[in-house]
């Protein structure tokens, strides 16, 4: 097994925050890209880097042969990583690039799954050995958006509109078993073990939290809305599938905010 540096993009994040020691414990050296500047802590090393510009990558990539590629965003996601590619194409000592990509990244008519697909595409066409992951929405996500519908009076329920969430951790120790493996091109779709309208997402978060809310049924308009309702954002057959539900997720996370 290769003891070279491993660079995370991405590290800060939800899921970076997962990964990041489950690598540093597997006894390897993480080096992360930070937008701003930021003191190694716990065995991890942090280079201020902004992909979106470009500048200081190639320095970054110094000694690398495997890159986690995390980082991502509204917009900008397909910039970044063309951006990525391309140094690691100069540099040369990259041979495994690993992506983590959303499912519906090639069906979903919205700019974000969008910029998922060309940057998919972008690493499958770089010439760089390369695993890429595509994963359901996390729970954190859904907890968000659920969160902040809780907040109004009557909440909205989009018709049709589905999700499979997945935990964040159970995609990191996925992402990390691929990272020390060899690559593997486009591997099984990672997603939870249930399917939810965002309407049962809301009261199961309601329930949870002792709350009551009316729900007002919508219908999502246009492309997206057909997407939606054709379940284009959900795997029913082949995927690998989480441990942890929605409702474990919420459990935990209501204990947490009553300890």
């Amino acid at each position: 097994m290769t003891t070279s540096t491993i660079l995370v993009t991405g590290g800060t994040g939800t899921l970076g925050n997962h990964v990041l020691p489950l690598l540093v414990e597997a006894g390897r050296t993480v080096r992360v890209l930070s937008r701003n500047p930021r003191e190694n802590k716990n065995g991890v090393e942090y280079v201020a880097c902004d992909l979106l510009e470009g500048d200081g990558i190639d320095a970054a990539l110094e000694g690398v042969e495997t890159v986690l590629h995390l980082a991502g965003g509204p917009k900008g996601d397909d910039v970044a990583t063309r951006n990525l590619v391309a140094a690691a194409q100069r540099v040369g000592t990259v041979r495994h690039l690993v992506y983590i990509s959303v499912i519906g990244s090639d069906t979903v008519p919205l700019g974000y799954f969008k910029a998922k697909l060309d940057s998919e595409q972008a690493i499958a066409d770089s010439g760089i050995p390369f695993t890429t992951l595509r994963a359901a929405q996390f729970h954190d996500l859904a907890l968000k958006v659920v969160e902040k519908m809780a907040k109004m009076p009557v909440v909205p329920s989009p018709g049709g509109l589905r999700w499979q969430p997945v935990d964040s951790r159970e995609v990191a120790a996925r992402l990390v078993e691929l990272t020390l493996a060899v690559p593997a091109g486009r591997v099984p779709d990672l997603a939870g073990p249930g399917v939810y309208s965002l309407g049962e997402l809301a009261r199961g978060y309601l329930g949870a939290r002792g709350k009551r809310r009316p729900l007002l049924p919508v219908r999502l308009p246009g492309k997206v809305g057909k997407a939606y309702r054709g379940g284009d954002n959900l795997v029913l057959e082949g995927a690998t599938v989480g441990a942890r539900s929605w409702e474990d997720f919420l459990a935990e996370r209501v204990a947490e905010r009553v300890a």
